[in-house]
This record gives C-alpha cells, sequence and structure tokens, in this order.
C-alpha cells in the first residue's frame, strides 16, 4: 500500500493505493494522523487507487470518521472503487460516512 498526503483550502487529502487489509493499513493509518490530533478535523481520503478492502479497513475508517466528528469536523471518502464501494455497502459504511463519485465533489461538498 502506497499513501499520500495533501491539504488543500484547510482540508487534509489523502490518497491510498492498493490493498487496505491487516498487514498493510499502518501507512494509511500514519496518514490520518495529525501531530497532537487523532486526525485533521476535516478529511478526504481517496479510494480511487484501491483494489481491496477488508474489516481492518472499515474499521480504520469507522475510527477516522468518529475522530473528526469529535474535533467538529468530517470526513468524507471520495472515488472508491467498486470491489470496496461494495464492501462498503455490505457493512453498512456508505450510510455513515459521506462518499462521493470524484475528489472535486467530495472537496465541493
Amino acid at each position: 500500500m502506497t499513501v499520500s498526503r495533501r491539504s488543500r483550502d484547510g482540508v487534509l487529502i489523502v490518497a491510498a493505493r492498493g490493498e487496505i487489509d491487516l498487514n498493510s493499513c499502518a501507512p494509511l493509518a500514519q496518514a490520518l494522523a495529525v501531530p497532537g490530533e487523532a486526525t485533521a478535523p476535516r478529511t478526504v481520503i481517496d479510494l480511487s487507487g484501491v483494489t481491496f478492502m477488508d474489516s481492518t479497513g472499515i474499521n480504520l475508517l469507522i475510527g477516522a470518521d468518529r475522530a473528526a466528528r469529535g474535533a467538529r469536523g468530517w470526513l468524507r471518502l471520495a472515488a472508491p472503487t467498486e470491489a470496496v464501494l461494495r464492501t462498503m455497502r455490505l457493512v453498512g459504511l456508505d450510510l455513515v460516512i459521506p462518499s462521493y463519485p470524484t475528489l472535486s465533489e467530495a472537496l465541493e461538498a
């Protein structure tokens, strides 16, 4: 898994590529961490390059969402692949964390 992070207008954008599972989730968890905080108050995770996500990824996203809400912010997901979207729908994550078809739409929402 590779992860990059950048900021745009005060929003942390984290782009993940590869598989999110127990053995590979550490880079994503580290990218979501902000010094002195659990996560940035406003974060968009670009999932367009994620080919697989298991329950470890689901739990990581739920934790990031809770941390963002606790900081009076939000977490949005952008461009999940069909495989990831299927997993999100199976567990109802798509009803909890807003997901958008593109990164631009997630940033503008």
